[in-house]
């Protein structure tokens, strides 16, 4: 949909990329003082989850109408999106006890690159071949921003570093989900695509929710009680958590995921400017080039699409 829907996907993208920014700073922050990175990841479900039921309940019953038929192929994209999303969220948190906030962000943003070829295998969702040469410029970005600041390394060595190994890892897990989610919400049988992107949400985030608390519950229960403990920050990353999701799913089911991640890119912005006024963490020359490269490469990816 290059048309009708152009501005609203786009209006959505931004304000999701904009909670976003805002979640991960809350999970940085409490990663770093209160929780692990499963924790801070656990929060976000935990509270979001049973706000976007609530929601999603009263949606539909002020319509009048149960839950709209589902295509057989939807448990399939809300289980690889929910597990994808909650391994590349685990991935990026430790990541940005590595490397500065806005770097951490940009890392996450390879997503949009890795988005092409998983949506166009998967969904067969395109890119125009010029749109290519902003693939390639992207990938020496991710070479620039990879591995130690003070890196001399040869540029493959870099990719292979605990840092690079971390971004692109959730880069692709998010590139994965975001195409899954895309998937999931086209599989909701409504004309409306806000109450695709609610009842996606519902059932994702309750998935998400019940696979993680069982997990931790296993693993380490005591994480489940500091997250409950830390609910006066944590509440707020499930609550940003919920808006950011709404806004990227309704996005999806508008447009390409590939378009709507290079739009969110913007987040790069936002990363920046919460990197330097709240944490008050330094970003070299050479991580500005990296950051510009990459942010270069997703904004091509609308322009000559």
């Amino acid at each position: 949909m290059h048309n009708g829907g152009m501005e609203l996907w786009i209006i959505l993208a931004i304000g999701a990329a904009f909670l976003q920014t805002v979640r991960f700073m809350l999970q940085k922050h409490l990663s770093k003082v209160t929780l692990s990175a499963s924790g801070a990841t656990f929060a976000r479900f935990l509270y979001s989850a049973p706000v976007a039921v609530l929601i999603c309940t009263l949606f539909l019953t002020h319509k009048g109408q149960g839950v709209p038929n589902l295509a057989n192929d939807f448990p399939i994209y809300a289980v690889i999106g929910a597990f994808a999303q909650i391994t590349a969220t685990v991935c990026t948190v430790l990541l940005f006890g590595r490397r500065n906030f806005a770097v951490g962000l940009t890392f996450t943003k390879t997503a949009v690159l890795m988005s092409v070829p998983v949506g166009w295998i998967w969904l067969g969702d395109s890119v125009s071949a010029i749109g290519l040469l902003a693939i390639t410029i992207g990938f020496f970005g991710v070479i620039v921003l990879s591995g130690p600041i003070d890196s001399t390394d040869v540029w493959w060595r870099r990719l292979i570093s605990p840092s690079a190994a971390l971004g692109l890892a959730g880069g692709a897990l998010f590139s994965v989900s975001g195409v899954a989610y895309r998937g999931a919400t086209l599989a909701v049988q409504s004309p409306d695509p806000f109450e695709r992107s609610l009842v996606t949400l519902a059932i994702v985030t309750s998935l998400q929710l019940t696979s993680m608390a069982l997990w931790l519950y296993i693993r380490d229960r005591a994480e489940i009680k500091r997250v409950v403990g830390a609910w006066r920050s944590a509440s707020f990353i499930g609550l940003t958590s919920l808006g950011g999701s709404f806004g990227w799913f309704s996005a999806y089911t508008l447009e390409n995921a590939a378009y709507v991640n290079a739009v969110g890119q913007v987040e790069v912005i936002f990363g920046i400017i919460a990197t330097m006024l709240f944490f008050r963490e330094k970003i070299t020359t050479r991580e500005f080039f990296g950051i510009a490269l990459i942010t270069v490469s997703v904004l091509g990816l609308i322009i000559w699409r």
